[in-house]
């Protein structure tokens, strides 16, 4: 059981996700906290940031948040929808961009 269970996190750690933003091209529209708020919030300079599992706001140049799979679809909507195409959202595994202005 426990050698299962292994191989499963394993497995699905390669299409884990994480979502970051590139705040030197937010326009600060708040359109990504209004699709998924559990995952982006603009802080008082106006601009969006990501948030961690615990809430807090991620404002490191380049932090990455994983991206529940609930909020997939919001996640990947905000990275479409955004007008500073500024969302990156990336495999945790290879770290190859899926969504996102960066993305193939």
């Amino acid at each position: 059981m426990t050698v299962r269970h292994e191989a499963e996190t394993s497995s699905d750690s390669h299409d884990l996700l994480e979502v970051w933003i590139d705040q030197d091209l937010c326009t600060g529209d708040g359109i990504c906290a209004q699709y998924a708020p559990e995952v982006f919030e603009l802080d008082i300079d106006g601009l969006a940031y990501v948030k961690s599992a615990d809430d807090e706001l991620l404002q490191a140049p380049g932090a990455a948040t994983p991206v529940p799979l609930p909020l997939l679809r919001d996640v990947r909507e905000s990275a479409k929808d955004c007008p500073g195409d500024c969302i990156h959202v990336r495999r945790v595994s290879d770290r190859v961009e899926v969504y996102g202005p960066d993305a193939d």
